[in-house]
């Protein structure tokens, strides 16, 4: 049996954790600080917290103990990105094997470095994609890309996803696969502005093209491989994230687009990193003088910290 533990029972961990149950040779036990969540999932097979009207797999097992780490073959971290580096610390003490640990968290450590490199394990691997919580546990054909090493990934591909209706591409890059899902937060809400404004696809796919170029540029500022936007975690995600109103950071843009205040949209996880992402990515383009490279960047950057207007930031976006 493959033991996996999947970290963090939200919405995106319960239902990774509930689509690995489908292979029969994956024994998923979903860890969680929250006690009355693993209780309901043990008790009821269900996780009424996230999900208040799903069943969940009756093989799937939940615990708040850091036990479940010690015998691990595969870690999946799926809890916010800012406590990734504390969390695979306290974990750390409880693992005895090597376990493979896969990041599905989107963001940055606080310090400004990837999540990956802070993890203190040497088998490490980043698993970004198209993916909405609610299409995963509904069954959809779901797609990511793996970044780590090759070993690793024919490991995963030939012994965990089998039967769970999961697709995977690869890159060796782990950063660029991590990058990639950084970027795509804030260039959801760049596209979402101007959806806000206009409600057209063409102005969408103007602004999502600009994005994409962007984004190649900034893989190759950061040492990346460019070429990885063209995996699932690159433009597969970025659209996903950008055209899609299930998405909070399109969905950030849009209200703003239409007019409504931002001041106090800030206390979701992941408008938040959006916006945390805005402001690192401008300030560093700018310290480079690459101002003119990253456009949509530097309008993005005026309008959320220098209270530069809106309609300045559409005619950047457009022109």
């Amino acid at each position: 049996m493959n033991r996996i533990v999947v970290a963090g029972a939200g919405t995106f961990g319960t239902s990774v954790a509930e689509r690995l149950t489908w292979n029969d040779k994956n024994d998923v036990v979903l860890h969680t600080i929250e006690k009355d969540v693993a209780e309901d999932i043990n008790r009821n097979n269900r996780n009424q917290k996230y999900f208040p009207t799903r069943y969940l797999n009756i093989k799937l097992r939940a615990s708040s103990s850091y036990d479940v780490f010690e015998k691990a073959d595969v870690v999946m971290l799926v809890i916010p990105s800012k406590a990734i580096v504390p969390f695979s610390q306290e974990m750390k003490k409880h693992a005895k094997g090597n376990p493979l640990v896969v990041n599905l968290a989107k963001g940055m450590s606080d310090d400004g470095a990837f999540i990956t490199e802070k993890i203190p394990f040497t088998r490490t691997a980043s698993l970004k994609g198209p993916s909405f919580a609610i299409e995963t546990l509904n069954g959809y054909p779901t797609s990511f890309t793996f970044g780590g090493a090759k070993e690793d990934y024919a490991y995963f591909k030939e012994n965990i996803i089998p039967s769970t209706g999961f697709s995977l591409d690869y890159s060796s890059d782990v950063r660029a696969v991590e990058l990639l899902s950084i970027l795509k937060n804030m260039y959801a809400i760049a596209i979402g502005l101007v959806s806000g404004r206009y409600n057209s696809p063409n102005v969408d796919f103007l602004v999502y093209t600009k994005a994409v170029n962007e984004m190649r540029h900034l893989l190759e500022m950061f040492g990346c491989d460019k070429e990885t936007i063209f995996r699932y975690a690159g433009i597969g995600d970025l659209g996903l994230t950008s055209l899609n109103d299930l998405s909070r950071n399109r969905t950030f843009g849009m209200l703003i687009g239409k007019g409504f205040a931002y001041d106090d949209m800030n206390s979701g996880a992941t408008v938040i990193e959006g916006r945390r992402t805005i402001k690192l990515i401008g300030e560093i383009t700018r310290e480079k003088g690459l101002e003119k490279e990253f456009p949509l960047v530097q309008a993005l950057y005026r309008l959320m910290y220098e209270k530069e207007s809106l309609n300045s930031y559409i005619v950047t976006a457009l022109g």
